[in-house]
């Protein structure tokens, strides 16, 4: 007999028969029973890459002077934008959405057996062949890391870049274990990204969790900076509350109220030169008043144009042209999405954590995962094709606590495409991938050859049968030595792989350069 498979909505939680109920933050958002909010860490760039915001009043040149004393971050540090994507709950990646081989790289192909192990079946595998190509019709490079061609994860992300940003991409996936179902995995590498130097102008670590990562999963403890709070940011409200430029601006235009803030920073600057405050903290005093003075002026200079930080005004993302649809906005997790890539791609952020709940589907169908891969698929072209836009470089990190694996059954719905129903939870088959988006061309691999450069492209591999080779990589094993992968990698990116060391309680040793993806894309003279 068939057993008729119950479609699971796309906002639906998900309810298994083989798990506890829910009890925790982290068990709710993982099964989908409230959505997995953004967050944005505070420190990066993008003033260097982008022009200024050129509807920004002039800060007069006498206050421009006293920002850095006073202690106001300047937009841009040097260092390339940092979103990663927390899918809560044990996603699938390796194989049915980014392709994974044996240790020659992604087209070391596996067997049969295996690809059906990852929701593959036997008529749509990699290594089968076009007779009139000579091609195989599943593999796609459309963004220089191999992707299976029916992959919701390509599909989502294609539908929002142009084939010019596509173009300019490139990527790398890391097969490694991870516990199932958890949020104990330390796989945010946000603290990482701000050791190494990432700075914003507006935040320092924005969470939509209450949480020491602000996302789903931890953070390794070894970096967390408990001065650093969460701040949540999951929609466009948020992020313009984040600044007040007091009533000020409105009663007259921001070219006005900054000059009104600098003339009385001025006058106030003169009335203190002439006064004894009579304690014996007398000039530290006077820098606060003054730097209180400063730090109002340029708050309205860099943001009483509302625009300036609301993603539904900027015609980039939203509307005729945009990335999004109005409509699309109404989806909290668009909403999200935009939200965070808005102040990370503008360089009032420099890394952010999205995480998306929902995505523990072993359903018993296929359906229900797919269409949740193609809305986060969506998401992450949103940043990518964003960081286009604003003529920022980007790198995309993803990943997922566990992954889940198939028994072969196939789903033929409409939604179910024909491939294998995700059974059951299975962390052997787990893998993280990172994106990288080069505005000045697609990054390169590391290696002189093609086959070397495919093992830098496939950081790790797995055995025939589909399962994570642990003994591959230190990563492969460790979690915390996959997040010290991820940070190695960024730091590549601007040549300071000989400062990779340097950061604080870096636990990856050995040949640094077997597990670095890229030649670098940015300097330290940029």
């Amino acid at each position: 007999m068939t057993r008729r498979m119950k479609k699971v909505g796309l906002n639906e939680p998900l309810k298994h028969v083989d798990h506890g109920r829910p009890m925790s933050r982290r068990q709710f958002i993982a099964q989908g029973f409230c959505s997995g909010m953004a967050a944005v860490t505070a420190p990066s760039i993008f003033g260097l890459f982008a022009n200024p915001q050129s509807a920004h009043a002039a800060l007069s040149s006498d206050l421009n002077a006293l920002k850095e004393g006073c202690g106001i971050a300047v937009q841009g540090a040097g260092k390339i934008p940092f979103i990663c994507f927390d899918l809560a709950g044990g996603a699938n990646i390796s194989g049915s959405n980014v392709l994974v081989g044996g240790p020659g790289g992604q087209d070391d192909f596996l067997s049969n057996a295996g690809y059906s192990k990852l929701g593959i079946p036997e008529n749509m595998v990699p290594p089968l062949t076009n007779a009139q190509t000579g091609l195989s019709d599943f593999i796609n490079r459309d963004l220089g890391l191999a992707f299976h061609s029916d992959s919701a994860f390509l599909r989502g992300i294609l539908d929002k870049v142009s084939p010019a940003t596509a173009a300019n991409i490139n990527g790398a996936i890391i097969p490694a274990l991870s516990d199932n179902d958890t949020g104990n995995n330390p796989h945010n590498p946000m603290y990482g990204i701000y050791n190494a130097g990432a700075d914003g102008s507006l935040l320092s670590l924005i969470g939509s969790q209450s949480s020491e990562s602000g996302g789903n999963s931890m953070a390794p403890s070894k970096w967390v900076d408990v001065s650093l709070t969460p701040t949540k940011v999951d929609r466009p409200e948020d992020v313009t509350g984040l600044v007040d430029v007091g009533d000020l601006v409105g009663l007259l235009s921001q070219e006005d109220a900054v000059a009104v803030m600098e003339s009385i920073q001025r006058i106030s600057d003169r009335k203190l030169a002439k006064v004894d405050t009579q304690v014996s903290t007398d000039e530290i005093i006077k820098d606060l008043v003054r730097c209180g003075y400063v730090k109002s002026a340029d708050i309205a200079d860099r943001f009483g144009d509302p625009s300036t930080l609301n993603p539904t005004l900027d015609a980039q993302i939203v509307g005729d042209g945009g990335i999004f649809s109005q409509a699309e906005l109404e989806d909290s997790e668009f909403s999200k999405t935009a939200s965070v890539m808005k102040l990370v791609n503008n360089g009032f952020a420099g890394a952010g954590t999205i995480t998306m709940g929902g995505f523990d589907y072993h359903t018993g169908d296929r359906s229900t995962g797919e269409v949740r891969d193609l809305r986060a698929g969506r998401c992450m072209g949103a940043c990518l094709e964003y960081a286009a836009r604003v003529g920022v470089p980007l790198m995309l990190y993803v990943f997922s606590d566990g992954s889940v694996s198939s028994s072969g059954m196939i789903d033929d719905s409409m939604e179910g495409r024909g491939k294998g129903v995700w059974s059951g939870d299975n962390s052997s088959t787990a893998a993280s991938f990172f994106l990288v988006y080069d505005p000045n061309g697609r990054p390169t691999l590391l290696g002189s050859d093609t086959s070397q450069q495919a093992r830098h492209q496939q950081i790790g591999s797995m055995t025939a049968d589909a399962s994570v080779d642990r003994t591959a990589t230190p990563a492969a094993s460790n979690v915390n030595l996959l997040v010290d992968t991820v940070l190695l990698n960024y730091m590549a990116l601007h040549d300071q792989v000989d400062e990779f060391s340097n950061i604080p309680n870096i636990e990856l040793t050995g040949d640094y350069d077997s597990w670095v993806a890229f030649e670098p894309i940015v300097t330290d003279t940029l």
